[in-house]
């Protein structure tokens, strides 16, 4: 058990991303050593997470997952760790739905019996910022928001005010910084949110680092931050390695859950890292491939210049090798994006539209046997793209998709040979077996590279 702490705010754009990156860089500059986490499906925030904390930052997500799911993830990341920052998700108590706390930050931070440190845009405000500091204690008595920081501040006089207000409103929180307007350090956005970590300079933590230390009483913050409620890590026994799986990971294949990872690993797979972007040729001996989701759009050249890894794979696939891809490395295997030539193993181009194509959870029932398991079997995931991909109807559909609700969205989940494509992300741990039933297919396909 290590303290922690769970950074939220009221929305999204508050400023929870910035504070939660310059508080770990401070930390680690204070050679404390930090796990990191993030709330909901987000896979750009964790990746700026840990390129400052030099470990992975896992996703706890409450819809995709159980509490003792969660918990398990949570003590798994914990390990060698002094302490846990979690950055939430869109607004504190913002999940699902209007109606309850599933999936929201709110929700885990009590599975976790960790307090809230909330950040709230100040700008235009005064007093009015304690009255929307109170409303935000008082609707969830069950919630320990343990403090607040003020994010967005105009100058020292307006810093004041703020102080004023929250001192003189009886049952807050301290106020344990006001950080100003400094636009300089925010991080750059583009189509799918924030760059990825791979495409930002390497000293933005440090000014991030440097932001965090002069206006915040870093001292004070760690107080706040308590020990979780106890949970046990997932502990395997000493793995007896079955296979080998490349992970395609590189600036333009990125996404991936390291829960997802960690489960394939436990089932008994060696995961084999590989770059299509600068790799002339797949690893040696691999058992099957992992394309995970990324950026492929932005680098489209490279990718389709790199002629020998991209017949590589399309000969593997054509003669039975087990892939599985999601989003980017789906688009990978299509013929082209935006016609720039890939892998050529799905019939079909994937164009990128002006507008966001796709987002939400997704439930997922496969109405086929495939690599995941037989027919029937049930897996959670997210879409989030801003391309599309008309897929010949002679191409097998394995994937029945609905809505967190219910509500129906067809079929999708693409197959070709022992080939399977789609554009969910699905998480591995909102069905254990999954990873064990994917670890078995490949072994009961073994076309070694």
């Amino acid at each position: 058990m290590i303290p922690g702490l769970l950074i939220a705010a009221p929305a999204s754009g508050s400023g929870k991303t910035s504070l939660t990156l310059g508080l770990m860089a401070a930390l680690r500059r204070r050679g404390v050593t930090v796990a990191p986490f993030k709330v909901g499906p987000d896979y750009i925030d964790p990746g700026h997470h840990a390129a400052i904390c030099g470990r992975p930052s896992n996703t706890l997500d409450s819809w995709f997952c159980n509490k003792e799911q969660v918990c398990a993830t949570f003590a798994s990341g914990c390990i060698g760790a002094d302490i846990a920052v979690i950055e939430g998700v869109m607004g504190l108590f913002d999940g699902v739905s209007g109606d309850d706390e599933e999936g929201s930050s709110a929700q885990l931070a009590k599975w976790l019996g960790l307090p809230v440190l909330l950040v709230v845009d100040a700008r235009s405000q005064a007093r009015s910022f304690a009255a929307l500091v109170k409303g935000f204690c008082a609707f969830d008595p069950q919630l320990n928001v343990a403090g607040v920081i003020a994010n967005r501040v105009g100058s020292e006089r307006h810093a004041q005010l703020l102080r004023e207000a929250i001192a003189s409103t009886p049952g807050l929180p301290p106020l344990l910084g006001c950080l100003p307007r400094q636009e300089d350090i925010a991080l750059p956005a583009r189509h799918l949110g924030l760059v990825t970590a791979e495409d930002l300079s390497g000293d933005h933590g440090e000014k991030l680092a440097d932001w965090v230390e002069k206006y915040l009483d870093l001292n004070q913050l760690k107080k706040i931050a308590t020990s979780s409620v106890e949970s046990t890590p997932v502990v395997s026994p000493k793995i007896q390695i079955k296979l080998r799986i490349g992970i395609a990971r590189d600036r333009a294949f990125c996404f991936y859950y390291p829960e997802n990872l960690r489960q394939l690993e436990r089932a008994g797979a060696e995961l084999v890292e590989f770059s299509p972007l600068v790799d002339s040729a797949l690893p040696e001996n691999l058992d099957g491939l992992y394309l995970g989701g990324g950026y492929p759009e932005l680098d489209a050249e490279l990718l389709t210049n790199n002629v020998s890894l991209r017949e590589q794979i399309s000969a593997q696939a054509r003669g039975g090798l087990p892939i599985y891809a999601e989003c980017g490395g789906f688009m990978y295997l299509c013929n082209a994006i935006d016609g720039q030539p890939m892998c050529g193993v799905f019939p079909a181009q994937a164009k990128m539209l002006p507008r966001r194509r796709a987002l939400g959870y997704r439930q997922v029932e496969l109405v086929a046997d495939t690599l995941f398991g037989p027919t029937g079997t049930q897996i959670r995931g997210h879409e989030f793209h801003y391309s599309d991909v008309e897929m010949p109807k002679t191409v097998a559909r394995c994937y029945r998709l609905s809505r967190r609700g219910g509500e129906p969205l067809g079929v999708e989940g693409y197959r070709i040979n022992n080939v399977l494509g789609s554009y969910v992300h699905l998480h591995f741990g909102s069905n254990p077996r999954v990873a064990e039933e994917l670890v078995r297919f490949y072994l009961n396909n073994k076309r070694r590279t």
